[in-house]
């Protein structure tokens, strides 16, 4: 008798029409509630029952594959069988759910989850292609903030000069430091030659002594130009790229926030019907908090680019200083004035004799 019951139950309470699609659900839903439907509350085949008579058998050719439980079949409180077998606590609804129905339940909310940020993923990116090609064939209006903009391709400028200006740095550093080299090799060739030629002692030995001392006066020069290099790879590679990061999270809230706000135009140019007033409610929420968005970020280049153009100017007009005293003193032979730059700028050089790499290897 219970059993026929719920074989009654079961083949009455979900009734399908024509096209295949559930009596309860509106024939008007969007393919969001469809898809979200289906992960919250689709059809599992652990919850399910084998008919093997086909649709309107007999009860005898049911078999359960498992205890019923969830939303598979649902509860109609109009059917008197099922209010006799509730009333006679057969504890279908009694039972506290198991550890495997709660995992269940667990990842249907980490699915819908997903599936919203995905959602809202597609939408943005939709929208913003949408305002980047209307933009790029002159269809499409954007927002622009003429001083901000200058400012932007005045930064991106400068900085494409000062890596022209760091390359030609690092070369002459290179071939100042094989010229170094190669004067100190002669050095030690002079040197070497004044022993093994008691005629020419004097003349190898003074263009020994030469060379060491332009070698010397040379790796001083070399450590003078190497804190320029590093000052200004900093300047270029982490201080203006980080300005210039922000200068991208701008950009692309300027894009986000001219795609939503030409979307709220089109709505707003629409008919007012009851549909269109809730998307027109929802287009106004994400336009706002676009807007908020596009203002702060705006906000922070601003003083993003006023304090990178104070540091520019004081870090360039130190180092612009060290590179003139030290390549005027060093071609002029003035040692005391080269070693007076160094400590003017606080340099130190690598002790005689240490052993540690050289300036050349730790670039």
């Amino acid at each position: 008798m219970t059993d026929g019951l719920m074989s009654k139950a079961a083949t009455m309470e979900i009734p399908i029409n024509g096209n295949g699609d559930t009596g309860s659900l509106p024939e008007d839903d969007g393919l969001e509630q469809d898809l979200q439907q289906v992960m919250v509350s689709g059809p599992n085949l652990n919850e399910t029952s084998i008919v093997s008579g086909g649709y309107g058998g007999t009860t005898e050719g049911i078999v359960p594959t498992s205890a019923v439980k969830g939303p598979a079949v649902q509860y109609n409180a109009s059917f008197p069988g099922l209010r006799l077998l509730h009333a006679q606590g057969s504890g279908l609804h009694q039972s506290h759910p198991s550890p495997t129905v709660m995992g269940d339940e667990a990842a249907r909310g980490i699915a819908v989850e997903k599936f919203d940020i995905v959602k809202k993923w597609g939408i943005n990116t939709y929208k913003c292609t949408k305002q980047l090609i209307s933009e790029r064939f002159g269809r499409g209006s954007r927002t622009v903030d003429l001083e901000l903009e200058t400012q932007i391709d005045l930064l991106r400028d400068t900085k494409r000069k000062y890596e022209c200006v760091l390359q030609l740095a690092r070369a002459l550093t290179h071939h100042f430091y094989s010229l170094v080299q190669t004067q100190h090799a002669l050095a030690d060739a002079f040197s070497d030659l004044s022993q093994k030629s008691p005629e020419l002692q004097e003349e190898f030995g003074s263009n020994a002594e030469m060379q060491k001392l332009l070698c010397k006066n040379g790796e001083t020069l070399l450590g003078a130009v190497n804190f320029f290099v590093s000052s200004i790879n900093t300047l270029v590679n982490k201080t203006m790229e980080d300005t210039l990061m922000t200068v991208k999270l701008y950009e692309t809230a300027r894009l986000e926030y001219d795609a939503y706000r030409t979307d709220l135009e089109e709505l707003s140019m629409g008919p007012r019907d009851a549909g269109t007033l809730s998307r027109l409610d929802a287009a106004h929420i994400h336009f706002q908090s676009h807007k908020d968005k596009y203002e702060k970020l705006r906000a922070d280049v601003a003083v993003k680019l006023k304090f990178l153009e104070e540091n520019k100017i004081k870090v360039m007009h130190k180092q612009l200083l060290l590179f003139h005293n030290a390549i005027s003193a060093y071609f002029a032979g003035n040692q005391q004035q080269l070693a007076q730059t160094l400590r003017q700028f606080n340099i130190k050089l690598k002790t005689p004799g240490a052993e540690k790499p050289s300036w050349l290897e730790e670039q």
